[in-house]
C-alpha cells in the first residue's frame, strides 16, 4: 500500500524541524571553556574552602578515605552505654558466619 501524501508531508515537515533545531544548536550553543568552579579559597566560606581547587579537594578526599579505612580496620566504641562496638570488617564477617552458619 503506497504512503499517503499527508504522511509524506508530515515526515518531511518533521525532518525540516529537526534540521532547523540542529542548525540553531550549532550556531547558538557554545560550551563554556572555563572550569565549572573557579574561585579562590579567600572568597569562600570556611566550610566550603575544601572546594577551592583540585589539590584541596584531593587532600580532603584522601583524609576522608584514611578516616574510613581506620574505622574499617580498628576496634572501638560507638555507644558504650548501649554496648555498640566498632569491629574490623574481617572480624565482623567471621562472627556473622559463626552466628548464622551454626543454624544450618
Amino acid at each position: 500500500m503506497p504512503a499517503r501524501p499527508v504522511s509524506l508531508f508530515t515526515i518531511v515537515f518533521l525532518f525540516a524541524i529537526f534540521a532547523a533545531f540542529l542548525l540553531v544548536i550549532r550556531y547558538f550553543y557554545h560550551p563554556a571553556s572555563t572550569p565549572a568552579f573557579v574561585s579562590s579559597a579567600e572568597n569562600l566560606p570556611k566550610e566550603m574552602q575544601w572546594k577551592a581547587d583540585r589539590n584541596s579537594r584531593r587532600r580532603t578526599l584522601d583524609e576522608a578515605r584514611a578516616a574510613d579505612a581506620k574505622k574499617a580496620s580498628t576496634y572501638g566504641w560507638i555507644d558504650q552505654k548501649a554496648g555498640v562496638v566498632q569491629l574490623p570488617i574481617e572480624r565482623a564477617m567471621e562472627l556473622t558466619a559463626q552466628k548464622y552458619g551454626a543454624k544450618q
